[in-house]
């Protein structure tokens, strides 16, 4: 089949690296090298530890290198763009949070309320730390597309913050982007099946690419992967956001399961199934039998004692999720915890003891 136009010129395998893509990182690879280095930062970017507010970007009173060591590779369109701004490569900067705009390519589509509301409050003490990457919106000047750095933004806002640290990065937008993007929250641990399954899936339903075989070539992953996450894909979203606060009980195979489950039996048994296979820790296992009749959903509305939660709250320690704390009704509240140390057990069990007594 003929690749769509949009994929065209990117033909990534499992096993290489295009030249597209390799050219790409390289100038990331620049970038993320001149803010490290922080000589070459001195020589290249001046003030860079110091961001400078530049409010509708304002042209640097000094003006650009016009050779920057490692950007030799760099786009046309960002040569021009840098050099009519005064903009030296690797240079920290406050962009207005207003004129931020998400990648019509990102890989993440789900951010939790509860993560994205931690980020905000440790922002508003101790300020933002870490810059993030953008990429001019070449036909709309003044308005940047997020390269990396989409929770950060998300919590800035939360935190009624106006201005965002930043620095300018030559990458495309499209599926080289999306890439690279993608490979950065791989090696984070934060992209999930479920952000795959909405972008995926939008990717074919707009004819970005003109099959699953396409789509898998072009992200150098195994075709049966993109087929699960595809799958998955045709969950409403309620139910994937009933999974995603739970990474550690819904892999691809335990989503998938789910994914059958509801093309039989629809949205309320779905969520009930959900329900149990956290109450209950079900294995992938156990869920296809369920899936397959071999073994009961429980369907039937659930008695007081086990009825579904009002709230949530995930419980990390060290910053890794341990278990949740949940509320039912007015009167009930339940804590769930594994994976503990002894000493950090004992420890926990003391001090809820302790308030259970002060009260």
């Amino acid at each position: 089949m003929k690749p769509s136009q949009f994929a065209k010129g990117f033909q990534a395998r499992p096993d290489t690296t295009s030249s597209e893509k390799r050219t790409a990182l390289d100038r990331l690879n620049a970038i993320d090298g001149l803010v490290q280095d922080p000589q070459k930062t001195r020589e290249v970017a001046g003030h860079a530890s110091q961001p400078a507010l530049v409010p509708g970007f304002e042209p640097a009173a000094a003006p650009a290198l016009e050779d920057t060591p490692g950007l030799e590779n760099e786009s046309a369109e960002y040569r021009a763009w840098r050099m009519a701004r005064g903009y030296r490569p690797g240079q920290i900067i406050e962009l207005p949070l207003k004129d931020i705009k998400p990648s019509p390519f990102n890989p993440r589509h789900f951010y939790l309320k509860a993560s994205i509301a931690e980020l905000a409050v440790n922002l508003a003490k101790q300020g933002q730390q870490q810059a993030i990457h953008v990429i001019p919106d070449y036909s709309a000047p003044g308005s940047y597309y997020v390269s990396d750095g989409g929770r950060r933004v998300r919590a800035l806002k939360e935190a009624n913050k106006e201005v965002v640290k930043a620095i300018v990065v030559d990458l495309p937008i499209g599926i080289q982007s999306y890439k690279l993007g993608y490979d950065l929250n791989v090696q984070r641990d934060s992209q999930t099946v479920f952000d795959n399954a909405v972008v995926w899936k939008r990717f074919i339903d707009e004819k970005h690419f003109q099959s699953q075989r396409e789509l898998a070539d072009h992200l150098g992953l195994d075709e049966s992967t993109v087929a699960v996450a595809l799958s998955i894909g045709k969950l409403p979203e309620s139910v994937m956001q009933e999974m995603v606060a739970r990474p550690d009980r819904f892999g691809s195979n335990m989503a998938y399961q789910v994914g059958r489950y509801h093309g039989a039996r629809g949205t309320d048994a779905t969520l009930r199934l959900i329900n149990r296979i956290v109450a209950d820790d079900l294995s992938t296992r156990q869920v296809a039998d369920i899936v397959k009749g071999r073994a009961n959903a429980q369907e039937s509305p659930k008695p007081a004692g086990r009825q579904r939660y009002a709230q949530r709250l995930e419980i990390k320690l060290d910053g890794v999720a341990v278990g949740d704390l949940k509320s039912y009704g007015d009167d009930r509240l339940e804590l769930r915890l594994k994976g503990l140390t002894k000493d950090r057990r004992d420890s926990i069990l003391q001090q809820i003891e302790q308030i259970l007594k002060n009260k």
